[in-house]
């Protein structure tokens, strides 16, 4: 396990690769709890040269290996993240539809909050069903940046 460090518009970002894969990519992250190596992967370095991409409104889609710990359940909400399209945003209630479990807002939201690997899996683009910004473990400012660079370069 190997981690990095770099300074962003959105202030420091950790990113954590495990075996080959990113296990977190994290904003405002105390990486001094690491135990691991600091060490600037291949990998890790390749993430960020997509990172740095994507803030630059050049890349609007990863292609990293991801391994984000979590259950099932989150695990589907994540993926059901990663299909929602660059530029877009959609209610904790759609995902839930999206996953089979249109009861599941709120347990959405806590996966939502729990998603180890921000911006990559795009947490960010899910808003309350009022079209309010709600719940950013990062930030609410975070959030509506993220949402302003998406809306600057998205393409209709």
């Amino acid at each position: 396990m190997a981690f990095f460090e770099y300074d962003t518009i959105l202030g420091n970002i950790t990113m954590v690769e495990t075996d080959g894969e990113i296990t977190r990519l994290s904003l405002a992250f105390d990486a001094s709890c690491l135990q691991d190596e600091r060490s600037e992967t291949r990998l890790i370095k390749e993430a960020y040269r997509q990172l740095r991409a994507y803030f630059n409104g050049k890349l609007f889609e990863f292609a990293l290996p991801l391994a984000p710990l979590g259950t099932d359940f989150m695990q589907s909400v994540w993926k059901a993240l990663r299909e929602i399209p660059y530029g877009e945003t959609v209610s904790y209630k759609d995902i839930a539809v999206r996953i089979g479990n249109p009861n599941a807002s709120r347990a959405v939201g806590m996966a939502n909050n729990r998603n180890p690997i921000a911006i990559v899996i795009p947490c960010h683009r899910v808003i309350g069903s009022n079209g309010q910004l709600v719940g950013y473990r990062s930030g609410l400012e975070n959030k509506r940046m993220l949402l302003e660079l998406e809306s600057r370069y998205v393409v209709r």
